[in-house]
């Protein structure tokens, strides 16, 4: 199901990037993300919710 994209809050007026998480996780239930040297796990629940954690 596609989800339009979220209304800009404020006088916000620039484009938000938006990605595909299919296309960073793949077939995947999980992956590892880097920012600034620490590594963050992005995890696909069975219910299809996001979890980020450290």
């Amino acid at each position: 199901m596609q989800h339009p994209p979220p209304e800009p809050k404020g006088d916000r007026t620039t484009a938000v990037k938006e990605i595909d998480v299919a296309s960073l996780i793949g077939s995947e239930r999980e992956i590892v993300l880097l920012h600034r040297g620490e590594r963050y796990r992005l995890r696909v629940t069975a219910n299809g919710k996001l979890i980020l954690t450290k």
